[in-house]
């Protein structure tokens, strides 16, 4: 079998590999990836820093060719990057292809942004001295990513970094290099410099430690989990690094007595379960008043029971498999906590055997459940999703902004009182109203507030604000 090799200074380097398992069939290895090494990582570190000075000065169209070509390439392949999406992650394979168009648009987009780089020239107050404000690339990028979103969320890092005039070494996530590798080789091909853009997949306490630990890198990007952040912050303080940290949620989806039932009911659905549930915006607690909650859970289980659960590739598969055996223990681990404190497990919770083996869990509804236990302030990370109730708006809203972190939120009502004030007064960065907590547009910035997000917003013209730095210059006339 082919190893997938790390991009290095523009060359493909050698290294021991590991196996890429299909969680929807446990028998099939996707692929042989490349175990980078801290050797390797200091030399990808070595090259980036090599090729900053002139990729930094590139002209504005060299940029806007390379990250359309890599958009056209990743549409045109939709269809198979996709599957190999579905593959290695189990999302399922429409979910998968939809990743793979949001990407491609992701580097359309960045490649319009880098034509449109732009500063201000002001006056001073003082006479005779004008004021030019530019933004500089950073430097060095580190970037990180996680196994959730196997493309979307590089390509959200990758195309910003190149568009503003970064290099960078890229580390994704050991579980899902497929993708990865795929949309490196893709920018390869499209042309980019040796050294610009340089791949080391391997072990977070190899690579990530390495990236780190080198006072090289300018910037640090990273999603993932909250531990994990904290980490990222600590060593990027002692380097006077700027960091940018995309970590953990535990969303609320608030169901007032006048929500369209059909409208709340497809909407926590999709936000609780829908890819496995493992999203970071996925709505994990529905808080729902008292006159409603009833039928509601009816309303919501009853759609728990057509959802099919099996292979990611499978046509009619609504949720696919968890990620792997240590996630899947999270989940059932969760399961029983949730048991033990007193929730009610109103549906699902069991492993299920299919015809390929692989991590197949049923979506898990608790009711019953306050918000103070394990369950509904921490993250799980899972197709397990509690239902609080509660006695009107004001409990809702209050509970809703109960917890430490605070990046997604929904509401679902019929109230235009409602709706504006929680849009006002939810502690999130991001609120939905009448809609899924997650499912965002490629455009717009995405970010969290307390524990969940640090630093400026990802995605869209914000994403300049963590990928440049301003620099300010007077000239006397």
């Amino acid at each position: 079998m082919t190893i997938y090799q790390n991009l290095i200074a523009g060359e493909w380097v050698g290294s021991d590999a590991t196996k890429n398992i299909n969680p929807s069939d446990t028998n099939e290895v996707v692929g042989l990836y490349a175990d980078g090494t801290v050797e390797d990582t200091k030399n990808a570190i070595a090259a980036a820093k090599a090729a900053f000075p002139a990729w930094s000065r590139s002209g504005i169209w060299e940029r806007h060719v390379i990250l359309k070509k890599a958009g056209d390439e990743i549409m045109a392949r939709k269809d198979e990057v996709g599957a190999l999406l579905a593959r290695e992650e189990g999302k399922t394979l429409p979910e998968a292809i939809g990743e793979t168009i949001r990407a491609s648009q992701i580097f359309e987009f960045f490649a319009g942004e880098a034509l449109r780089l732009a500063g201000e020239i002001i006056p001073s107050v003082r006479p005779n001295i004008g004021v030019e404000i530019t933004r500089d690339p950073l430097g060095v990028i580190g970037i990180i990513t996680p196994w959730n979103f196997p493309i979307a969320i590089p390509a959200w890092k990758i195309a910003p970094a190149l568009c503003y005039g970064n290099t960078i070494v890229f580390k994704p996530a050991e579980l899902v290099p497929g993708c990865s590798w795929a949309i490196v080789d893709i920018l390869h091909r499209a042309g980019l410099p040796k050294g610009v853009l340089n791949l080391v997949m391997g072990k977070g306490s190899v690579v990530g430690q390495a990236m780190l630990d080198s006072a090289d890198v300018a910037g640090i990007t990273f999603t993932g989990s909250t531990g994990t952040g904290r980490r990222v912050a600590a060593a990027s303080i002692e380097h006077n690094r700027k960091f940018q940290l995309e970590m953990g949620g535990k969303n609320p989806m608030v169901v007032l007595d006048d929500a369209d039932l059909n409208v709340a009911v497809e909407a926590a659905a999709n936000s609780g379960f829908f890819s496995t549930g493992q999203r970071c915006t996925a709505s994990s607690r529905l808080i729902v008043t008292e006159g409603i909650h009833d039928t509601f859970v009816a309303s919501l289980t009853e759609k728990l029971k057509t959802l099919v659960v099996d292979n990611a590739l499978k046509s009619g598969t609504h949720i696919g498999p968890v990620v792997d055996e240590r996630q899947l223990k999270t989940d059932t681990d969760y399961i029983e906590i949730g048991k033990q404190e007193g929730a009610k497990l109103a549906f699902g919770g069991e492993l299920i055997t299919r015809e390929t083996p692989g991590f197949y869990l049923q979506p898990t509804l608790f009711t019953e459940a306050t918000n103070q236990m394990r369950i509904s302030r921490e993250e799980i990370f899972g197709p397990v999703v509690s239902v609080i109730r509660v006695k009107d708006y004001e409990e809702a809203l209050a509970t809703a902004n109960d917890t430490p972190f605070g990046l997604s939120a929904g509401i679902a009502t019929t109230s235009l009182k409602h709706a504006t004030h929680f849009k006002r007064n939810s502690e999130a960065g991001m609120v939905m109203v009448n809609l899924p907590t997650a499912g965002v547009d490629f455009h717009v910035p995405f970010g969290g507030r307390k524990g969940s997000s640090y630093g400026p917003r990802e995605q869209g013209k914000y994403a300049a604000e963590f990928y440049t730095t301003v620099k300010t210059a007077y000239t006397l006339a």
